[in-house]
């Protein structure tokens, strides 16, 4: 199996651990934390190896910068512009459902993460993993 590298930006450790988990319980284990929406741009554009994730799971309250920002500079670049990003929030608002939509997400799931949600998700979107 190629190595398939996912981006997680969580801030929360619990949620953090329980989505380390449920990949990992689906042998997705190359995966990159990032704690705030500031070092995920950074892993992504900033670093001297930046990032090209074949996922990225995105919370949207971060601190630093929000999940929406981080969204939209992935969404601003060429080379991460068709980066699969499925958003994992605790939020049910109806507007950010939306905006996140409108970037282009593969999915907007709601806390707690689900490892077979995800599965399923990648895999109607004809991403094997």
């Amino acid at each position: 199996m190629d190595t398939k590298t996912i981006l997680l930006v969580e801030d929360n450790p619990d949620d953090e651990f329980l989505a380390l988990r449920a990949l990992r319980r689906h042998g997705l284990r190359d995966v990159v934390v990032a704690r705030d929406g500031e070092q995920a741009v950074g892993q992504l554009f900033e670093a001297a190896r930046p990032l090209d994730p074949w996922l990225v799971l995105l919370d949207l309250k971060l601190p630093k910068m929000n999940g929406l920002e981080v969204l939209r500079t992935i969404r601003s670049e060429e080379r991460t512009r068709h980066t699969p990003v499925i958003v994992i929030s605790s939020s049910q608002e109806e507007t950010d459902v939306v905006k996140c939509r409108e970037l282009g997400v593969l999915a907007y799931l709601t806390k707690p993460i689900d490892g077979e949600k995800i599965v399923a998700l990648l895999t109607t979107a004809g991403l094997s993993f």
